[in-house]
């Protein structure tokens, strides 16, 4: 298979879409070592769980120093509530750009040195929320650019020996969908804006992890791929009245 022998570690990878990225990697052959926080509630199987809280350097540097080997590093751990830039200070929403964007580089760094032997390879899991308006999580989406900004950055001056690349996620079907879009009707009607049909899997963004981390992108570095099933269909052309708009729609 693509990663047999080789050793990943997927933070955040418990549940939801680190899970299914967990899976996938396992699938394709590699050892998959998950850090979080709590441990799984359902075991994801072929994997070793590591207690770890990525915000803690000092824990960080100790956990991936005593490993033996590492191949692949993805960064999947993130997150943030709901809240509104006025509803909370700027030490609230510090808390989720140190998740999102300083986590990652504390466990890159630690990782540095384990990959340059190994010629191995990071993904970092951003969002479309680091492209485009994020209200409601203004801080979430400032620290997903950033962190394709830092991964780019990151490309280059760990070149040749580290590739680092971003997969940039789109909506995705988890267990914790309906906090998100609701009830059933609320998931089918948020799917219908997305081109595909349909929110991603968790599988649908492993797969792309395991692609990048493979041999076959073995030319791929500094690179953002987009897996967000097309993106959004542009608000404008379900409220325009023209006829060529009208003539789409009928189509």
């Amino acid at each position: 298979m693509e990663l047999d022998g080789k050793v990943a570690v997927v933070t955040g990878g418990t549940r939801g879409v680190g899970a299914g990225i967990a899976r996938s990697l396992v699938a394709a052959g590699a050892k998959v070592l998950l850090c979080a926080r709590r441990p799984p509630e359902v075991a994801v199987p072929g994997t070793e769980f590591i207690q770890l809280d990525v915000r803690d350097g000092d824990a960080v540097r100790r956990v991936l120093t005593a490993l033996p080997r590492l191949d692949i590093l993805v960064n999947n751990a993130g997150g943030a509530p709901h809240r509104p830039l006025d509803r909370a200070d700027a030490a609230r929403h510090l808390r989720v750009l140190e998740l999102n964007l300083l986590a990652p580089l504390t466990v890159s760094l630690a990782a540095h040195d384990h990959l340059r032997r190994s010629r191995g390879s990071i993904v970092m899991i951003g969002s479309v929320s680091g492209s485009r308006p994020s209200p409601g999580t203004a801080a979430y989406g400032a620290a997903k650019a950033g962190l394709e900004h830092l991964a780019r950055s990151m490309a280059v001056e760990w070149a040749p020996e580290v590739r680092v690349n971003t997969l940039v996620v789109g909506m995705v079907r988890t267990e914790r969908s309906h906090l998100h879009y609701g009830d059933a009707d609320g998931i089918a009607a948020v799917s219908r804006t997305v081109p595909l049909g349909r929110l991603a899997e968790p599988t649908d963004v492993g797969a792309a992890a395991v692609f990048l981390a493979s041999d076959a992108a073995a030319y791929i570095s500094g690179a953002s791929l987009l897996v967000h099933g097309g993106g959004e269909r542009p608000a404008f052309l379900d409220a325009a009245t023209t006829e060529a708009v009208r003539g789409d729609k009928e189509s």
